[in-house]
């Protein structure tokens, strides 16, 4: 198994970049193809947009990621310390309503659900925990 790789960034727009450039260094060294990372780089943006923007709403903290690869998946886990709130509780966007009915935003735990193959919440000890699972697919 490829060690893991683990960073911790404050709860900024800004860090989102650095965490891409990592998770996507460490994929490349476990064998994950460009697909496969560009899509658990958009998950886990799109987790850590939503924890920031929602989560902290403005105020101060940290989030944690940690990867994981094995031989036939990676686990992505973010954690936080913001209020407890369960993302894959949001219902679905309807995505076959006309685009002028449509709410604007909504569709980072769409994408997210869209792009891994699995993905959970708990809250645990004080912290939201998601962790998104992608399967290894064989290089092309």
């Amino acid at each position: 198994m490829t060690p893991s790789a683990s960073i911790v960034i404050p709860a900024l727009l800004d860090a989102i970049p650095g965490v891409s450039f990592e998770l996507e260094q460490y994929l490349r060294s476990s064998g994950f193809s460009d697909e496969q990372i560009l899509d658990l780089q958009l998950a886990v943006e799109e987790a850590i947009t939503n924890t920031i923007m929602h989560g902290y709403a403005g105020t101060t903290g940290t989030i944690a990621i940690c990867c994981r690869a094995g031989q036939d998946e990676v686990t992505v886990q973010i954690s936080d310390d913001a209020p407890a709130f369960d993302p894959l509780q949001v219902p679905e966007p309807d995505t076959s309503a006309d685009l002028d009915d449509r709410v604007i935003g909504g569709l980072g735990i769409f994408l997210i659900r869209k792009v891994t193959d699995n993905a959970t919440y708990r809250y645990e000890k004080a912290k939201n925990i998601m962790t998104l699972t992608k399967k290894r697919r064989p290089l092309s």
